[in-house]
């Protein structure tokens, strides 16, 4: 049985590049969260932002930054990066709100899918995306190769 969701007033919104210290600061709050020194450097996040205009999302709750997520897209897929929401702040509907509102966005760029990572050790995280419709791909393995050292990954 789901639990009953309690409305709160939150709003989703296109994030923006003076929001980066208040989303750089809720990420840091979320237990295993993965920063990389380079992408997710201010700089970063603004190449980011300007290349994904559309598609990167901030939920505001009484004036405070308590979700967001990354978004980008090759004009074919997309890829969610960084979906959290304030921990005290789950369970309100937030997460679904802004994945909603960026499916609307991708929909109307005509994008077929929509990726992202959850983590192994993450069961909040693959609970939430199977609850929400998303399946585990079971036909590929992930594989990346780190083209710059210097661009650290630190899990807070």
């Amino acid at each position: 049985m789901k639990k009953k969701v309690e409305k709160l007033n939150y709003k989703v919104r296109l994030m923006a590049v003076k929001d980066y210290a208040e989303v750089y600061k809720l990420w840091k709050t979320i237990k295993n969260f993965a920063i990389r020194q380079i992408d997710d450097s201010k700089e970063g996040i603004i190449k980011f932002l300007k290349r994904n205009k559309s598609t990167c999302v901030v939920a505001v709750c009484d004036n405070k930054i308590v979700g967001s997520i990354l978004c980008g897209h090759d004009g074919r897929e997309a890829c969610f990066y960084h979906v959290c929401v304030k921990e005290d702040m789950r369970n309100h509907g937030i997460a679904t709100s802004m994945v909603t509102y960026i499916i609307n966005k991708l929909n109307k760029l005509n994008i077929n899918k929509v990726r992202l990572v959850a983590f192994k050790k993450n069961k909040l995280g693959n609970d939430f995306w199977k609850d929400i419709g998303f399946a585990q791909n079971k036909n590929m393995n992930i594989y990346e190769k780190v083209l710059n050292d210097s661009n650290l990954v630190k899990i807070v």
